[in-house]
């Protein structure tokens, strides 16, 4: 019989069944309380050890650093604290010109957006919207700033007005930006699906595509001329591919461009309008003759609308530029009568203006009554205006000293809460029309409560305010006691959402560069300002001195590095007695 270990059911080997007796007892004694206290006792020797060899160490390092700084020249100072001064000037001027540039700190925003995901920042990121209740989520779409951009309603022509600007000043008044949100404006109003079956069509989706100016009108000649073509080839033919397909419709928005773009004057302006007016009205009428044919046609008639209604409101514009008021009036109400459903247009802010260059302060009420309504969206031209009219009940005889003695009444609390509500819904107007801030052109769009809208209606409005008077007066004397009402930060609004923070970044997209956009709430300097301008005039002032008394300067820098290695080694050596007593505690 072999003696040596079994396999299968034997038994188990006698020196296997030894070891794992031996590693039970040797855990068993491992466990015990006097196997740790013998750890712990181990553990504080080490530190112990550690506690007595730092501190010499430490020590002569520190004198040979003493020993170092105690051989420096006055040079090496005066060298140090003028490249350090000059170094630190360079981070405040780039730092300040990146904060009036772009409004934040450029340090703030490399630690944010490249050092805290290196730290672990992105791991304490809010969770997803999606997780969050319905309630929440309403509450937090609610609470998310709208900047949204909408079509200026009183937005100038490009060729007779903003060409004009910039033939005499040599300033563009156009950002790209705001040129390309026209672009797609002018594609999205004026074009369909169904373009492709016309040539004429064909070439006016290029031109609104087009950035070059000469390109576009080059492209509107030519789309006239293949409309030309077209409509004697039909005409003689007496054939219509498609039901409402006339190349009049082409020839519509080619006169459009050419009003728009080509036009030194109003007057020329006018004159394409009227031209297209002519196309427009007769493609209208075949598109609603055949709108129900398909789903084509529903699309055609859409953009017959939108023809028909741009090239009508701007004859209505050109009457009003031209001093034909009156016209221009009855063109915008009965065009308001005729697509009701248009109101989107703000069409009704083109007559408030006309309304209040005629005086016609009932019929300004009327429009006010209809669209000052809280199921419609505001705008500065609804609020502003109410607050006109009620400024102008009491402007003439308001008195500041006067109100203090008696008190307000009843028409002139009306006022003060009317410019109050306005200040709120977009703050920076009254500085325009206050003339403490300069005007520029309008933009072709504008940010609702943001400074383009503020500088359009000022740019329009400012007369009206100038012809009532005291209305400014009022209005300078009682427009900063708005800020007092409001809720800072704004957390949370007064009569309106809370202000949006995106204004500002989207106003310097919309408005040229050589204007100074106005900024609300006032940004505070950000502490990298402070922090560079401070170190730089600092290493300024040690420079001028150690260049002045290079012998005191040098033993002033001696005695501080003295005090300072002196001061380090003793907190070290407090830290290091603290863990020496915790060491001796343990043991």
């Amino acid at each position: 019989m072999a003696d040596g270990c079994g396999t299968g059911r034997e038994a188990p080997c006698p020196g296997a069944a030894a070891a794992l007796r031996r590693w039970e007892q040797l855990r068993r004694r491992a466990a015990a309380p006097w196997a740790r206290g013998l750890l712990a006792v181990a553990a504080g020797l080490g530190l112990f050890y550690a506690a007595l060899r730092v501190p010499l160490r430490l020590r002569d390092g520190l004198a040979a650093v003493t020993v170092f700084l105690s051989t420096l020249t006055p040079k090496f100072y005066f060298a140090l604290t003028v490249t350090s001064s000059f170094i630190s000037g360079l981070i405040f001027v780039f730092e300040w010109w990146h904060f009036r540039k772009y409004g934040t700190s450029f340090i703030e925003q490399v630690s944010v957006s490249h050092l805290r995901p290196l730290i672990g920042g992105v791991e304490n990121s809010p969770p997803a919207p999606a997780a969050f209740s319905a309630g929440e989520n309403e509450a937090n779409r609610q609470n998310m700033p709208e900047c949204k951009m909408w079509r200026n309603p009183l937005n100038l022509f490009r060729g007779a007005e903003y060409s004009r600007y910039m033939w005499v000043t040599g300033k563009e008044p156009l950002t790209y930006y705001d040129m390309n949100l026209s672009a797609q404006d002018h594609q999205n109003f004026f074009t369909c699906d169904t373009d492709a079956l016309r040539p004429s069509d064909t070439v006016m989706q290029k031109a609104w595509r087009e950035r070059n100016p000469q390109a576009r009108i080059k492209a509107a000649y030519q789309a006239l001329e293949l409309n030309n073509d077209l409509l004697l080839l039909s005409c003689s033919s007496n054939n219509w591919v498609i039901c409402g397909s006339l190349p009049c419709y082409s020839c519509a928005t080619a006169y459009v461009l050419l009003a728009e773009e080509e036009a030194t004057t109003i007057v020329d302006a006018e004159r394409y309008f009227k031209q297209a007016l002519k196309a427009g009205e007769l493609i209208y009428r075949r598109s609603q003759n055949c709108h129900s044919q398909s789903p084509q046609h529903e699309a055609q008639l859409r953009r017959d609308t939108n023809v028909l209604v741009y090239v009508k409101r701007r004859l209505a514009m050109c009457a009003r530029k031209l001093g034909r008021i009156r016209e221009s009036v009855k063109m915008m109400r009965d065009l308001m009568k005729e697509f009701p459903l248009l109101s989107m247009l703000n069409i009704h802010e083109n007559l408030l203006e006309a309304l209040l260059e005629l005086q016609a302060y009932a019929d300004v009420q009327a429009v006010l009554a209809k669209y000052d309504d809280i199921s419609l969206p505001k705008s500065a031209a609804i609020c502003y205006t109410a607050a006109l009219l009620k400024a102008r009940a009491v402007s003439e005889r308001f008195s500041p000293e006067t109100a203090f003695k008696r008190g307000l009444s009843t028409a002139e609390i009306n006022a003060v809460e009317a410019i109050h509500r306005a200040v709120e819904f977009n703050p920076h107007v009254p500085k325009y029309l206050l003339e403490m801030k300069s005007l520029v052109l309008p933009p072709e769009h504008i940010l609702k409560r943001g400074d383009s809208e503020a500088v359009a209606y000022a740019f329009f409005h400012l007369q009206h305010w100038k012809r009532i008077e005291g209305a400014l007066h009022l209005l300078h004397c009682t427009w900063e006691g708005t800020f007092r009402m409001i809720p800072y930060p704004l957390e949370k609004g007064h009569l309106f959402y809370p202000y949006p923070s995106c204004t500002e970044t989207a106003d310097r997209e919309l408005l040229p560069t050589f204007h100074e956009v106005s900024v609300y709430p006032q940004k505070e300097l950000p502490f990298f300002i402070h922090f560079t301008a401070g170190l730089c005039s600092c290493s300024a002032m040690l420079a001028l001195l150690t260049h002045q008394f290079p012998e005191l300067m040098v033993v002033f820098a001696k005695a501080v590095n003295t005090l300072d290695s002196q001061l380090i080694v003793q907190s070290l050596l407090v830290k290091i007695e603290g863990e020496r007593g915790s060491a001796f505690l343990l043991f």
